[in-house]
């Protein structure tokens, strides 16, 4: 399923882009607190991934790179959550979806229902694949996947319907 979007690429230099940086930062703060008042909410919904795959997906690299980078290390420093020695492999997930996030993106042109998955998997095997060489543990990085299929069904699904939402406006 698509539907047409307007997808709005900012640059560095655009003030835009680091408005919309920290509104997704800041979105990627709060549903990460609200994830955690479930018991083991942030192992099965990934909330620190949710609003880095929409900045990437709908305003492009610069901002998707902003809130990845920033959002789990504002997470880290203020709430302990993520610990820092998950932090690389976070990072790394994160970085993985922007860039996955804004080639679909660039390439589907629109906001593609096929693009929102593509990216989501992306993240998740290419960033297991890192955190399995960083840990040397295949079960501690297959982690997300095992417990986290919630949370990456509720990236690709709300992921998706909230791009849509967003392209109308």
């Amino acid at each position: 399923m698509i539907t047409t979007a307007k997808l709005n690429y900012l640059s560095l230099g655009n003030t835009k882009t680091y408005l919309l940086a920290s509104f997704f930062v800041l979105g990627n703060l709060v549903f990460p607190q609200l994830a955690h008042l479930i018991p083991q909410g942030g192992y099965i919904l990934l909330p620190i991934y949710f609003f880095t795959l929409i900045a990437a997906y709908r305003y492009g690299f610069f901002v998707g790179m902003l809130t990845a980078i920033f959002s789990p290390l504002i997470n880290s420093l203020l709430f302990a959550m993520p610990p820092m020695a998950v932090l690389p492999a976070i990072m790394i997930k994160s970085v993985v979806l922007v860039i996955a996030a804004s080639l679909a993106a660039k390439h589907f042109g629109k906001v593609s229902f096929l693009g929102v998955v593509l990216a989501v998997l992306a993240y998740q095997f290419v960033g297991t694949a890192f955190e399995w060489i960083l840990t040397q543990n295949l079960h501690i990085a297959l982690q997300d996947i095992r417990l986290g299929m919630p949370g990456i069904i509720l990236q690709i699904v709300g992921g998706y319907f909230i791009l849509k939402f967003m392209s109308r406006n």
